[in-house]
């Protein structure tokens, strides 16, 4: 017999895989249910992924945007936390794999392990064109920008210096346009003065889209208004460009080619693996096709949310893989779990919409609230305040305004740290540091 992680208890096993938004609001939905809930992570860290992107460029640290997960769960005592990898779901024994441990029994099961950079098959450009998602990739990408400023202070060739202060980022999403409004106001403002071989502010920031606009999910006036004012930045924003190939010195275009030092992807995500452990059926993209209520077809004791998952809104829409649809599914599952064990039911999961929001850069923001749009400044203190609401806990709120508002006050970044020691190629000291 096969020793479990967690053998059966006189209450219901209910196992979350996947510590991000819609886990964790699954999780505390259930802290009153009489149930036994086991949350398996591969980190210990649950990460507030919207502001990834000021992790990446210096504004923040990455403890100011991640908390340990047994930490924001330490009163909830129906809870155990588990670090591990998920290796696979056996449906018919109701049992997660882990990777070095033994399996997890459950009597209900949540999919809840979100999305990953999609490189639309081209998997060998994720060395080169790194992604968002978690607080790994924030710190490569910072440190892929900073060493593109301190190597172009090294080089000696003009040519070479070019490329090193050129910075491609591809996709117009919300966190392409966030991620060249923060590199231009790195060039232009935080660092403008540090260097004497290199002017930053003659950094080139292109931005990518291979639509029409930038900002689609956004309405034409507000993906406007946000295109010019990146414009006024000094990012070169170009559009209806699809990029052909990535390397370790560029882009190439439909039409040309881009010699970068440091090229950002953020132009698409694929699930996680969830379809392939239940052998469900998916979408493009990978997410596990649920019904209305979340649960897997034919299955009802399982559950998908978040990014894993492909739902529709009332009007047949796919739901966007975004931070409000996670928690409201993981809430709704959470809440839907403990009424079936109350004997009681719920109506299916409906997804309230609240809103669509990106900031550009400095006093700049866009953001859609039903039929109400805003901009400017106005939408950047909205932006602002509406971040700082989601995070966790009352400390982390205080410290990310206050370091909002140092910065803000005086053009500064305070997490300009290079904390990785390139390779090199010689054991000397005097080695210059190899290109990202």
């Amino acid at each position: 017999m096969i020793a479990t992680m967690n053998p059966r208890r006189d209450h219901p096993q209910i196992v979350i895989v996947g510590a991000g938004f819609g886990g964790l609001e699954a999780t505390m939905a259930l802290a009153r249910a009489p149930v036994e809930v086991t949350l398996i992570d591969r980190t210990n860290h649950h990460c507030f992924q919207p502001l990834l992107y000021q992790v990446a460029t210096a504004a923040l640290s990455p403890a100011e945007v991640a908390w340990p997960i047994r930490h924001i769960l330490r009163r909830q005592k129906n809870v155990t936390v588990l670090m591990a990898e998920v290796t696979g779901v056996d449906l018919a024994l109701k049992r997660v794999e882990l990777q070095g441990a033994g399996p997890v029994d459950y009597d209900t099961l949540i999919v809840a392990t979100g999305a990953t950079h999609s490189y639309f098959g081209h998997d060998e450009w994720a060395e080169h064109a790194p992604g968002l998602k978690r607080i790994e990739d924030a710190t490569r990408i910072r440190r892929h920008i900073l060493l593109g400023f301190e190597q172009a202070e090294l080089a000696s060739d003009e040519a070479e210096r070019q490329r090193l202060l050129t910075f491609v980022l591809v996709g117009g999403g919300a966190t392409g346009v966030e991620m060249a409004g923060a590199i231009a106001e790195i060039a232009r403002h935080t660092i403008a003065r540090d260097f004497r071989r290199i002017d930053p502010r003659t950094a080139r920031i292109i931005l990518l889209e291979a639509g029409p606009r930038i900002l689609p999910a956004l309405p034409e006036d507000l993906a406007d208004y946000a295109a010019k004012a990146l414009t006024r930045m000094g990012v070169d924003v170009r559009t209806a460009t699809r990029v052909t190939n990535c390397d370790a010195r560029g882009v190439d275009l439909e039409g040309g080619r881009i010699d970068a030092g440091t090229v950002i992807w953020a132009a698409g995500v694929v699930a996680s693996p969830a379809a392939r452990w239940l052998g469900a059926e998916h979408d493009r993209a990978g997410r596990v096709i649920v019904g209305p209520d979340l649960s897997l077809p034919k299955w009802p004791d399982v559950f998908v949310i978040g990014d894993a998952a492909s739902a529709t809104d009332a009007k047949g829409r796919p739901l966007p893989g975004v931070a409000p649809v996670a928690k409201q599914m993981g809430r709704y599952v959470g809440k839907l779990i403990a009424a079936r064990l109350a004997g009681k039911t719920l109506p299916d999961f409906r997804y309230r919409h609240p809103g669509d929001l990106a900031t550009v850069g400095r006093r700049a923001a866009v953001v859609k609230i039903g039929p109400f749009h805003l901009k400017g400044f106005i939408g950047w203190l909205f932006w602002g305040v509406a971040h700082i609401y989601f995070l966790i806990g009352l400390r982390y709120r205080f410290i990310v305004a206050f370091t909002w508002l140092w910065d803000y006050l005086t053009f500064q970044r305070g997490a300009r740290l290079i904390t990785e020691v390139p390779r090199q190629t010689k054991s000397t000291v005097s080695d210059a540091p190899t290109p990202p």
